[in-house]
């Protein structure tokens, strides 16, 4: 069976498999196939955080999915990009065999169209060569495949079980068991880097640019909407990012866990890039990261197109994406806002590291009519900078000086770009200092950046790469190459009349205590009116109740070690400094409890 296609991975013979190959490219550590559960929930800063199912709901390995298929004539395995589904073949075929089962395979990558008539029918969705845009590819899957042929299979009724195996499974139409095999975004990307898997109907990998664009732009939205067409089929869920063992559990048992956890608390699995600017707050101050890495640029804490859950029962963990549970319970967790979001979670946080780093890029974010025109996207990326920590003297640029000329700005910028020379920031754009708890207003169109020694936690709208760089302070990539500029879209969206003293009047929130109690503070951090959530801090030495009115609530722990969770007088969680987690709407009321010495502080976003 060859994997360079519908499988999306290259083929890995069994005696690479066994050796340490380059599969993945990320100084970050895998997952655990196993873990202790009790001395994981005591860790400072818990990397890996996981929902408990109860005993025996997560299978694992081989051997067990195997005997699962044993009990059928036909099964279906299917699954999401950069899976290594050669090797998942390898390693049923070698189980079933010792059970004496003659096994027919069919790999839906024999069914693909060829490889340049993907490229062609593709091209229209990746943009300018070198742009890091593209535009969210409309094509079903259906489309990538020969799909008369595809339907028309028969199993060999001489076989004792017939499996069709590769990305596109489902589209046979057979009813039959239906095995989907998750990976999560980061592994894939690791696995991009390392050139092990390529895209959708590709033949070979190309750079990571251009595969991850093309992932972006048409591989994860095909898939995306293609696993929301086959959702209800699916019988086993497995986590495909281990490199010779699996997890997996039934349908039924992880839609119930995720119904469970819609109406109570939960935190996704966060992940870490290291990049030009970044810094060392976080390598310092979060266990479990790998610190051998050269520096902490961005915490994937909560993008939720690239995060997953994690499930664990009897210490085994199984990773899926976070789009299950938006698929099964959007209406639990965003209440009253489900009917305008639907199935995507509109919220998203994020950590921005420059501490002993760099400056971020002078940049800024499209208009909500220009992202729909140009990338079809729905919603943009309205963003604030909150301070979580800073060093004296750090400071946020923030809008234009009140002399600004749009031409003379645009001007020294392409000179800068043409011949390496530095520009003069502060001529253009104003700055302020920043202090713990700031909340600066970012909505699209305004320029802005965090200089050196913050840590931001960037509270924001989901869309998370449309950032228009304009000046990069003339400094390099981690391979020693110049970032993208892109002063052509800036200008687009620039605006102007964000400048001199309205941007302090505008743009810097300004904190209103809205309720008070005996030890307790409910802090108001208004939001500018294009952002469509609105921030509070709740400040308390013990305990506080918090109704949820219909509304999913995003929240962290930015002062003080802990706080418990309860709900109903039961306590369902813990989390620490600096991890976010979520209250849906569903949860209808809990109770934060103070665990640490001195006053807990909580941040909690929420739509309008």
């Amino acid at each position: 069976m060859s994997a360079t296609s519908a499988s999306n991975s290259l083929p890995l013979t069994e005696s690479a498999l066994n050796q340490s190959i380059s599969w993945r490219n990320s100084a970050q550590p895998l997952l655990p196939v196993r873990i202790n559960p009790s001395q994981a929930a005591e860790e400072p800063y818990n990397p890996f955080p996981f929902h408990a199912m109860g005993n025996d709901r997560i299978r694992n390995g081989y051997e067990s999915l195997a005997t699962y298929i044993a009990q059928h004539k036909r099964v279906l395995i299917d699954g999401y990009a950069g899976v290594f589904f050669t090797e998942v073949q390898l390693r049923l075929q070698q189980e079933l065999e010792k059970k004496g089962l003659k096994i027919q395979w069919i790999a839906t990558d024999a069914y693909i169209k060829p490889h340049e008539a993907i490229s062609e029918m593709v091209q229209p969705f990746l943009g300018e060569e070198k742009s890091v845009w593209g535009r969210r590819c409309h094509f079903h899957l259906k489309a990538f495949f020969q799909l008369p042929s595809l339907t028309s299979l028969q199993p060999d009724t001489g076989a004792d079980i017939t499996i069709v195996i590769g990305i596109g499974a489902a589209l046979t139409g057979w009813q039959a068991p239906l095995i989907y095999i998750d990976l999560p975004k980061n592994e894939l990307q690791y696995r991009m880097r390392a050139k092990s898997i390529c895209n959708l109907g590709a033949r070979s990998p190309e750079s990571a640019f251009a595969m991850y664009k093309r992932f972006y732009f048409v591989d994860w939205v095909v898939l995306n909407n293609y696993r929301k067409e086959v959702l209800d089929k699916i019988t086993v869920i497995a986590d495909g990012q281990f490199h010779t063992d699996i997890n997996w559990a039934l349908a039924t048992e992880i839609r119930k866990a995720m119904c469970e956890l819609s109406r109570s608390v939960w935190r996704v699995r966060p992940w870490f890039e290291p990049g030009s600017w970044g810094g060392q707050w976080m390598k310092r101050r979060l266990k479990g990261l790998n610190k051998e890495e050269v520096n902490y640029a961005w915490s994937f804490e909560l993008i939720t197109p690239e995060n997953g859950l994690i499930f664990e029962s009897n210490g085994y963990l199984l990773e899926c994406s976070f789009d299950f549970l938006m698929l099964y319970e959007h209406a639990a967790v965003l209440g009253k806002h489900a009917q305008q979001f639907g199935d995507y979670f509109p919220i998203r946080f994020d950590f921005l590291d420059t501490f002993d780093g760099g400056n971020l890029s002078i940049q800024c974010h499209p208009s909500l009519h220009y992202i729909r025109e140009q990338f079809g996207e729905a919603i943009t990326q309205d963003e604030t900078y909150y301070i979580l920590d800073c060093e004296p003297g750090a400071k946020v640029y923030l809008g234009f000086q009140e002399s600004i000329q749009p031409n003379e700005f645009r001007a020294a910028l392409e000179d800068s770009q043409a011949t390496q020379q530095p520009v003069d920031v502060d001529r253009f754009v104003q700055s302020f200092p920043s202090h713990k708890h700031d909340l600066f207003l970012i909505p699209n169109g305004t320029v802005h950046s965090s200089g050196k020694n913050n840590l931001v936690l960037e509270i924001s709208a989901t869309p998370y790469i449309f950032t228009f760089k304009m000046y990069d302070w003339l400094s390099l990539d981690l391979n020693g190459q110049p970032r993208p500029i892109n002063i052509e879209h800036a200008f687009n969206n620039l605006r102007f009349e964000r400048k001199g003293k309205r941007v302090q009047e505008e743009l810097i929130s300004k904190p209103v205590v809205l309720e008070r109690g005996k030890d307790w503070e409910l802090i108001h951090l208004p939001t500018h009116p294009d952002h469509f959530y609105d921030v509070h801090r709740i400040e308390f030495d013990s305990e506080i109740v918090v109704h949820t009115e219909e509304r999913c609530h995003v929240c962290m722990l930015v002062e003080g070690t802990r706080v418990e969770i309860a709900m109903n007088g039961k306590t369902i969680g813990h989390y620490n400094y600096a991890e976010t987690f979520v209250i849906p709407a569903a949860a209808k009321q809990y109770t934060l409890i103070n665990k640490g010495a001195g006053k807990a502080k909580v941040v909690k976003a929420f739509l309008k």
